[in-house]
């Protein structure tokens, strides 16, 4: 009689835990699966962050650098005053 009474708790049992088992299988695919989503989104935001500083990079770049022509075009354009001058002066001087 006890047997007749055991196998169909067991049975029950074993059920029981193959349908948890089935359940947890599931829950950890589904997690692995949002774990995944998150990292791809998170990775596309790195990728759009890193993109945002290269450009601000780059135009700040050429910011400086066009800043430096200028102040270089500016020297140049007074050193030729200088010179252009200092050759009046000495032809002056050479006329006196």
């Amino acid at each position: 009689m006890k047997k007749a009474v055991i196998l169909p708790l067991a049975l029950a049992a074993a059920f029981g835990l193959a349908a948890c088992s089935e359940r947890t299988e599931s829950a950890a695919e589904n997690t692995a699966a949002s774990a995944a989503a998150d990292a791809n989104a998170t990775m596309g935001e790195a990728v759009d962050d890193v993109d945002a500083a290269t450009d601000q990079a780059v135009q700040s770049a050429e910011n400086a650098a066009d800043v430096t022509g200028a102040v270089v075009s500016d020297a140049a354009d007074d050193a030729a005053d200088a010179t252009g001058n200092a050759m009046v002066s000495a032809g002056n001087a050479v006329r006196d």
